[in-house]
């Protein structure tokens, strides 16, 4: 047999749908912090980016001045 609780709703659900789940669907879970990166790691990120996109840039132009 079925073993059904007494109160069917939780009241802190405002939507019908949310109302009628389980409590224990509400129960968030603890996240781990993430690890931060060192603000060399970070710097060096963009040194990258901004170098690759340059190249990007000039290539793109050297290729259009080419007859």
């Amino acid at each position: 047999m079925k073993r059904r609780n007494l109160v069917l709703t939780t009241e802190s659900a405002r939507h019908p749908f949310r109302a009628s789940l389980p409590p224990h669907v509400f129960i968030v879970p603890k996240e781990e912090p993430e690890v931060l990166q060192s603000r060399s790691q970070v710097m060096t990120d963009i040194k990258s980016v901004f170098m690759i996109s340059c190249f990007g840039v000039l290539m793109s132009f050297l290729s259009a001045i080419q007859p």
